[in-house]
């Protein structure tokens, strides 16, 4: 099947039309001599993968994929390729499972289950090698994205990066593989963020000269959680690093990984780990800013700094000196919102948006709403940022505007401009949050909650009913009327970008009567 996907960008305004091929598997009632349809699919993705020559999308239906029902390993999936299950339970019951062998130009015969080129996609699927020393993924001097999938039970690792790989790892699941979740080696850089590591020998393991950087991701019950040998340079930031049976991090070689520093505080938490936090076994002693680790945990060099002596990067506080105060309590008594800004208060999260009398019922503008987004969530960079013709760079917000924009949370508009002082509406902060944080897209039946569904435009009901799922959304006064076109208020922004973090893990929630789902009577 042909069809053409128009995508919209509300904020550039820009329709694009890509020609796609949209193939579906089912390895229970299809056949490899049918169409490859919804109404008549194939029943191997091998078949799938032997027709595609322009941008393809597939869609596996629920079941095993394995020899036994047509598959030839190693399935390799080639470039502008998305191979898509359910992503919403990451893959429970679509699963691949098996091995081939494969001739690495950096690590000579493997064998594995997948090989993904250049820009290729995997999306909701479980991955399984059950041969000796066998990987489940394997990824050789290409970028592609893996998202929402579980690697489980690899003879080996579950995913094996190498060359100058630069793949984007989010939100996946690595349980039980009887060497390693994911091994970084090469020159591999990329992105790791949002992933559950439990219960392999090692979480993650990086090596050669590589520089990933690992973000946000939760490893439990490894042996270790992460270890580093040879040149390895790996940024760690925001990571939950928890009741390993042996240790948290530990350092080999010459790897030198970055923990932070006085402009960046590394915010990596280390809890409960049985031998060790941090074991340098360098001769070189490591600079740990603003981790949560226990000293007698450390083993090795290494100098602590604590978070309260992390200085606030000034590209990202160049805000009028009436902005950088903060806001004080008797301000805010009262307020609905009050619970939601005293806590980014306490994270220091409000320097670059709130001016001396804070004013929580003021709108907020777009450069403030950048400033605030670049600021909390610190994002990897997805793309280039454009030069806004609007933003000059001795503009208080540039530096912020630029990282929000990089990071997917904010865009221009056509004709180049970003528009600093105009004001947020609702939706737009909404869909914002969103977008910026990957989150899954959730059944759009949601919304039924929502007394003023009818407003919300097509284009962003996925992203409305996923919000609504992870509780993002603060309704006030009334939980049940979205306004999604009103101009978003200091108050309402703060209640949104604080259960935003929460919804990641990255602080606990907060009980307020305008936040979750209120059924209609």
């Amino acid at each position: 099947m042909i069809v053409i996907i128009k995508t919209i960008d509300s904020q550039l305004s820009m329709v694009n039309s890509t020609l796609v091929v949209t193939l579906y598997i089912n390895p229970m009632t299809g056949n490899d001599t049918n169409t490859g349809s919804r109404l008549s699919p194939f029943k191997s993705l091998t078949r799938a993968l032997k027709i595609t020559k322009i941008p393809t999308i597939i869609h596996l239906e629920p079941g095993t994929y394995s020899t036994a029902n047509g598959e030839v390993f190693p399935l390799i999936i080639p470039e502008e390729t998305t191979v898509m299950g359910n992503e919403a339970n990451k893959g429970a019951e679509i699963v691949i499972s098996g091995s081939g062998e494969y001739r690495s130009p950096s690590f000579g015969i493997q064998n594995i289950t997948l090989l993904l080129l250049d820009d290729a996609s995997l999306l909701g699927v479980t991955v399984t090698n059950p041969s000796a020393k066998g990987t489940g993924i394997w990824i050789e001097s290409a970028a592609p994205t893996l998202a929402h999938n579980t690697l489980r039970d690899c003879g080996r690792e579950g995913v094996f990066a190498t060359g100058t790989a630069k793949p984007q790892i989010l939100d996946n699941i690595f349980v039980q593989n009887t060497a390693s979740g994911l091994v970084i080696a090469g020159h591999s850089q990329g992105e790791v963020l949002r992933n559950l590591f439990e219960r392999n020998p090692l979480g993650i393991a990086i090596s050669d000269f590589a520089t990933p950087t690992i973000t946000n991701n939760k490893l439990s019950e490894n042996r270790t959680a992460i270890a580093l040998s040879r040149n390895a340079q790996p940024v760690l930031r925001q990571n939950l690093i928890t009741k390993n049976t042996q240790g948290g991090l530990l350092v080999n070689g010459n790897a030198i990984p970055d923990l932070g520093n006085i402009q960046d505080s590394a915010d990596n938490i280390f809890r409960d780990n049985s031998e060790f936090d941090l074991y340098n076994a360098t001769k070189q002693k490591l600079i740990s800013v603003g981790n949560d680790l226990n000293p007698s945990l450390i083993k090795g060099l290494a100098e602590l700094i604590p978070a309260n002596l992390v200085a606030v990067s000034t590209n990202l506080s160049e805000a009028p000196a009436s902005s950088q105060k903060l806001p004080a309590p008797v301000q805010l008594d009262a307020h609905w919102a009050e619970p939601f800004i005293q806590a980014l208060v306490s994270m220091d999260l409000t320097h670059s948006f709130a001016d001396g009398s804070y004013q929580p019922d003021k709108p907020m503008t777009r450069a403030q709403y950048a400033s605030l987004v670049a600021i909390a969530f610190n994002p990897f960079p997805k793309i280039s940022a454009p030069n806004f013709t609007d933003v000059p760079k001795d503009f208080w917000a540039y530096s912020a505007i630029q990282v929000a924009a990089s990071g997917g949370f904010v865009g221009g508009f056509s004709d180049r401009t970003f528009r600093p002082d105009q004001h947020v509406q609702r939706l737009q902060v909404i869909v914002s949050l969103v977008n910026g944080l990957g989150l899954a897209a959730v059944d759009s039946d949601i919304l039924e909650v929502y007394s003023d569904r009818h407003t919300i435009p097509d284009y962003a009901r996925r992203a409305v009913a996923t919000a609504t799922q992870q509780k993002i959304i603060v309704n006030y006064p009334d939980p049940q009327l979205l306004a999604p076109l009103r101009l978003a208020t200091r108050a309402e922004v703060a209640a949104m970008v604080y259960q935003a973090l929460v919804a990641i893990g990255r602080t606990s929630a907060i009980k307020s009567f305008y936040v979750g789902l209120h059924s209609r009577s």
